[in-house]
């Protein structure tokens, strides 16, 4: 068994829908699970519409009906006849989603979030199993809320293995093509859960332990895992070979190419994952596996945008000890901030955070009750794997360095 994941790059219109077909004949779809994303950037789409629904009720329509037209526009690109079954099949998701949004009670936006967003990837793999199945290549289409079972901890879920293990043992047909969603599962109350944006690799990998698959391949519009992103950083360069234990690295730093829960599945049995093109199906790629950390070694470039330094003190000038610690990382923990940087001394203690959950405010409110606090927001930071001088110094370049932290393999700069 086989697991192929695909992003929202890779079925974002109509010929990228059919360029996935291309890939799957020239590669081979016996014994294979393709795992695919919300098409292009749809999931921001839903945000939008999620956003509107709590703060502007008045767009919500129009936010729909942007939706709707970008898959309907795809649908008319793939299939001849608007009496295809598949535009009956859009329209009772977009129906079920739009009667959940008037019935819905919960003011709960991490539950209206999950019930509401994950719709991008049921209408995607709708889509190209229909049109797989319309070009010949026969394939089930499978509801992975079916599958992966988690806890209700919405937008960031946690998998229950032993479940999860048992449900995709039973459900799944090794011997044949099988479509199913990425970044999905479902709590004990059969209520959709995400596992995180960028969830879509973690489920292939979950679905790869589960069925003690041969390889994963996460296919991308890049040639494969680069030491930088280019959208970023210039003359970036392809990593050929890179050991679970440096990935995990990089994912833990925020590389975008792997998610940071990825790899800890497919390294305890061993799975190789591959990253490679779409475009030019046929090259190499990235290997991840047990082998040589790097190939090549040179300096790995990570950036994350729009992050958070707070910088805390103690009122009286007393030492930050194990005590004040603690509470700050309860409260940390309590307002579901995600720790990217520490760094403190005697009397001072600063971290850098990304606010994903918009809690900031309450979490300062909070933190000005013990401390002296200040804050800079809409900060970079930026990670450098194997770094040297010149790294360093191409970093700091012409900005204002407020947080800097050198390890033995790796640096940490925030700016602004």
């Amino acid at each position: 068994m086989r697991i192929f994941k695909f992003g929202g790059a890779s079925v974002k219109d109509a010929e990228s829908v059919k360029n996935v077909v291309k890939v799957l004949q020239t590669v081979g779809h016996d014994n294979t699970l393709v795992i695919v994303s919300a098409m292009g950037k749809m999931t921001n789409a839903f945000e939008s519409l999620i956003n509107h629904y709590f703060n502007n009720k008045s767009q919500v329509k129009s936010s729909l009906a942007v939706i709707i037209n970008y898959h309907t526009n795809i649908l008319n690109g793939l299939f001849s006849s608007e009496n295809h079954i598949i535009y009956t099949k859009i329209k009772m998701f977009m129906n079920e989603m739009e009667a959940f949004l008037n019935v819905n009670k919960s003011p709960d936006y991490n539950f209206v979030y999950d019930q509401v967003v994950g719709y991008g990837e049921l209408v995607s793999t709708t889509i190209l199993s229909t049109y797989l199945n319309e070009v010949g290549l026969k394939n089930e289409w499978l509801d992975v809320r079916e599958l992966i079972k988690t806890d209700n901890f919405y937008r960031r879920s946690k998998v229950n293995w032993e479940v999860t293990q048992s449900l995709i043992s039973k459900n799944v047909n090794t011997k044949q093509l099988n479509i199913t969603q990425g970044f999905l599962g479902s709590d004990s109350n059969n209520f959709t859960t995400t596992l995180g944006r960028e969830g879509s690799d973690y489920s292939a990998a979950i679905l790869a332990y589960c069925l003690n698959a041969e390889n994963v391949t996460i296919w991308k519009d890049v040639p494969g895992v680069l030491n930088a992103d280019p959208r970023y950083f210039e003359k970036t360069q392809l990593l050929h070979q890179i050991s679970y234990r440096e990935a995990i690295e990089l994912a833990f730093y925020g590389a975008s190419v792997i998610h940071p829960k990825t790899l800890q599945p497919l390294q305890r049995k061993e799975i190789p994952l591959y990253v490679k093109s779409f475009v030019n199906p046929e090259a190499n790629g990235t290997c991840v596996s047990k082998g040589k950390d790097l190939d090549p070694k040179i300096p790995c470039f990570i950036v994350k945008k729009n992050q958070v330094l707070i910088s805390l003190s103690t009122l009286d000038f007393s030492f930050i000890v194990e005590e004040n610690i603690s509470e700050i990382f309860n409260l940390l923990h309590l307002y579901k901030m995600k720790v990217d940087v520490i760094q403190n001394s005697a009397i001072s203690f600063s971290v850098c955070i990304d606010n994903n959950y918009n809690n900031l405010e309450k979490l300062l409110h909070h933190l000005k009750a013990k401390f002296k606090v200040t804050y800079d927001d809409n900060v970079s930071l930026y990670t450098i794997r194997h770094y040297d001088n010149e790294a360093i110094k191409s970093i700091e370049k012409h900005k204002d360095v407020l947080l800097k932290q050198l390890y033995q393999e790796t640096v940490q700069i925030v700016t602004q």
